[in-house]
């Protein structure tokens, strides 16, 4: 089974080593040589390299030129696992069985964009490794291979990125055998019971201290490494936060947002219906107890 493969990020890097790893027949690689959009940006021809991979650096998947090179490989799959852009019906038709895609969740529910920021921002407890057969829709075709997990709430964006890594390398293995003996089965995706997540942008990002104190903690854990940070404005600055605590405050009569007390480099700051310590952070002046975030 010939497989062309498609992505740029660090899961990608480490799905086309466990190919290798699993003497796949990978007859080609697209790939991008940087990434101002993905945080987790992953360098492929190294690999590629290493392994005597043909790879083509791509900006528009669905180019003619692309298109014409993934053809002459004449691949029997396509798979697409860490890649931004939508791919045109002419791509997804290209391979006699389809284009193979990955998405951290468990499908139909929470399609879209950000899955991982989002999942950790709205609190959710469990999620899932979806693989699908991709189609014309944004992560509607049908399911190969799906793992749910536990998502705990010390779990920051890293650890999870890492857990739906561990376990989408697991299904690799347990699915590729199928595909290349066609023994496989996919369920179809029930629409009615599905939702799309929007792309996020820079506000969404930003901490409001009239939230609660819990929003808060999962919106930093959300964002924090290899994604951006959640940020506050302060004094016409941004400034990022990386990991905050949960901290019982009953001082209702204190308005949300003032800083309660600062010791070494941490800040108590009060929220809407508690208190959170600011512990790793960039301020380079910290701001004075009583002053509002």
């Amino acid at each position: 089974m010939k497989i062309l493969f498609i992505g740029t990020v660090e899961f990608s890097k480490k799905a086309l080593q466990k190919l290798i790893e699993l003497n796949a027949q990978v007859v080609g690689v697209c790939t991008k040589e940087s990434s101002e959009f993905n945080s987790d940006f992953a360098d492929l021809r190294p690999l590629c390299k290493k392994n005597k991979i043909p790879f083509k650096l791509v900006n528009d998947v669905n180019s003619k030129d692309n298109y014409n090179w993934i053809k002459s490989l004449n691949p029997d799959i396509i798979f697409c696992f860490g890649w931004s852009n939508i791919l045109k019906k002419d791509i997804l038709i290209l391979a006699p069985m389809g284009v193979l895609g990955f998405h951290p969740s468990k499908l139909p529910q929470n399609r879209g964009r950000h899955p991982l920021i989002w999942t950790l921002a709205l609190g959710l407890k469990k999620s899932a490794s979806t693989f699908f057969f991709m189609d014309e829709g944004a992560d509607s075709g049908e399911i190969l291979s799906q793992k749910d997990f536990d998502i705990l709430s010390t779990d920051d964006a890293q650890i999870l990125y890492d857990k739906f890594v561990n376990i989408a390398l697991l299904q690799i293995e347990e699915f590729l055998p199928q595909l290349e003996k066609k023994t496989y089965q996919t369920i179809k995706q029930n629409d009615e019971t599905s939702n799309a997540w929007r792309k996020r942008v820079k506000t969404d990002g930003q901490i409001d201290f009239r939230m609660a104190s819990q929003a808060i903690y999962n919106l930093v854990r959300a964002l924090s490494n290899p994604y951006v940070g959640a940020h506050i404005n302060y004094k016409d600055k941004e400034i990022i936060v990386w990991k905050v605590e949960i901290i019982e405050n009953k001082q209702h009569n204190i308005e949300s947002g003032k800083v309660l007390d600062i010791s070494e480099d941490k800040i108590l700051v009060k929220t809407y219906d508690g208190a959170i310590k600011i512990t790793h952070h960039e301020f380079k002046k910290l701001p004075n107890v009583g002053e509002y975030l």
